[in-house]
């Protein structure tokens, strides 16, 4: 009875957090409690569809976005452009840290019941392995948005966030250590790498996790952590599912859409259309490209004034993604730069370049990189990740793992100030959920 309770609680509260419809197509309407792996498969597909477009909001504290002083909707996001975490509007946006949560909760049920209820299958196992690693990116997320930056140092003690890892309604949430949140988050990711025997999703299926997924998330988490020898190993493996890139010269399309030829994750939404709409690239983010050879900024961008509009992103649900095979490539070229493998490194980026600038180009650009040595293969490296990845929830991450540098926003005549290593390079955890939540 105490079981039955405790699921028919957490599915209440968690369909009123996400939506008033029934639950899922789950047979008999209504049903609450999950028996079946179909049951199972439509409790882990509402945890997918409940990850926020947290990256969004994230980037709007940047450098891509230049925001549009006429909107009526800039008053929803002002204070985040600010960077006014201590005390902001009652209207301004909120950071989903509940929605992540939710997501963790809806995977918890998959990992905590299913194993027991399911009759043994390879569908039950990548439904489960799918789980962890849903799990696993939603603590991830949540560790490089309300914690600080990874420093191996300074991680036992560092306030991370609360972990969660049964659906239990007496448990005291107070915060862990970034440390053991990444141990959990190692912990779920290998078992994962067990269960998961799905190599690459179909197109349309491709918010679920894969074998190629999970490995990219591994490269990502191990990238961040600075552990170059395991991310340039991770993201060789995640490559060996899924390695094409788009040639810009032949199809000149988004590689970031769900049906891209590179699309490995297509699950979130990272560029919304209320921010599509009040926003602009700002010119720290235009200047950076090769206006003549540059295949992208013609695709990214539109001309609105003296401005430019992103061609990326909106409502559509045809440019959702959260991992694409060049960042793996990316992520290569940056880790084996790191280990002074510049021969790989140098192959792998030419690799990528190939495919975004025009031949001519090209051809300049693979000579300058032949000759760089590690500290400008870096920079180098890290420009083709801001160009490649414009609007796209990459940056304000990225600026946390390296410079954290200074950033000013202008808005009504003011100018705002992010110093270098500034503390606000961590977000507050949500004034609601320290509301209920005391312990944060």
């Amino acid at each position: 009875m105490k079981n039955i309770l405790k699921y028919t609680f957490f599915f209440v509260a968690a369909l009123a957090t996400v939506s008033c419809d029934d639950y899922l197509d789950i047979q008999p309407i209504g049903k609450v409690i999950p028996e079946t792996l179909t049951d199972y498969r439509a409790v882990l597909t509402r945890g997918y569809e409940t990850f926020p477009m947290h990256k969004s909001l994230a980037s709007v504290r940047g450098d891509e976005f230049l925001m549009n002083e006429d909107s009526d909707e800039l008053v929803l996001f002002k204070d985040i452009y600010t960077w006014k975490d201590g005390n902001p509007d009652v209207i301004t946006t909120t950071f989903q840290y509940d929605r992540l949560y939710t997501t963790i909760f809806y995977t918890n049920v998959i990992i905590n019941d299913a194993k027991a209820k399911v009759e043994a299958s390879a569908d039950k196992d990548q439904l489960i392995g799918e789980a962890y690693a849903l799990r696993a990116y939603a603590y991830f997320d949540l560790l490089n948005l309300f914690a600080k930056p990874y420093n191996a140092a300074t991680a036992g003690t560092d306030k991370g966030v609360p972990l969660a890892l049964e659906v239990d309604l007496e448990q005291a949430f107070a915060p862990e250590s970034v440390a053991r949140i990444y141990e959990q988050i190692y912990s779920d990711k290998e078992e994962a790498k067990k269960l998961l025997n799905t190599d690459t999703q179909a197109k349309g299926l491709n918010y679920r996790f894969s074998k190629a997924s999970i490995y990219a998330l591994e490269s990502r988490i191990f990238l961040y952590q600075k552990e170059w020898a395991k991310a340039l190993e991770a993201a060789d493996k995640a490559l060996a599912f899924k390695n094409t890139l788009v040639d810009l010269n032949a199809t000149p399309v988004l590689a970031n859409n769900y049906d891209s030829a590179e699309s490995i994750l297509a699950l979130e939404n990272v560029y919304n259309v209320e921010l599509k709409g009040l926003s602009f690239a700002s010119p720290t983010l235009t200047s950076i490209y090769d206006r003549t050879d540059d295949l992208r900024f013609a695709l990214y961008f539109q001309a609105s004034g003296s401005r430019f509009r992103f061609r990326k992103g909106g409502g559509s649900a045809a440019q959702k993604c959260s991992f694409r095979a060049s960042e793996l490539y990316l992520t290569k070229a940056e880790a084996a730069t790191q280990l002074n493998d510049l021969t790989t490194a140098k192959t792998t980026v030419l690799t990528f370049i190939k495919n975004r600038y025009k031949t001519a180009g090209y051809t300049t650009l693979a000579t300058a990189v032949e000759n760089m040595d590690q500290a400008q293969l870096l920079e180098f490296i890290a420009l083709e990740r801001q160009r490649e990845f414009a609007a796209e929830g990459h940056r304000w991450f990225d600026l946390r793992r390296t410079t954290q540098k200074e950033i000013i926003h202008n808005l009504d005549g003011v100018e705002y100030k992010l110093i270098q290593n500034d503390p606000r390079y961590t977000i507050p955890f949500p004034k609601n959920a320290r509301l209920n939540n005391p312990n944060l």
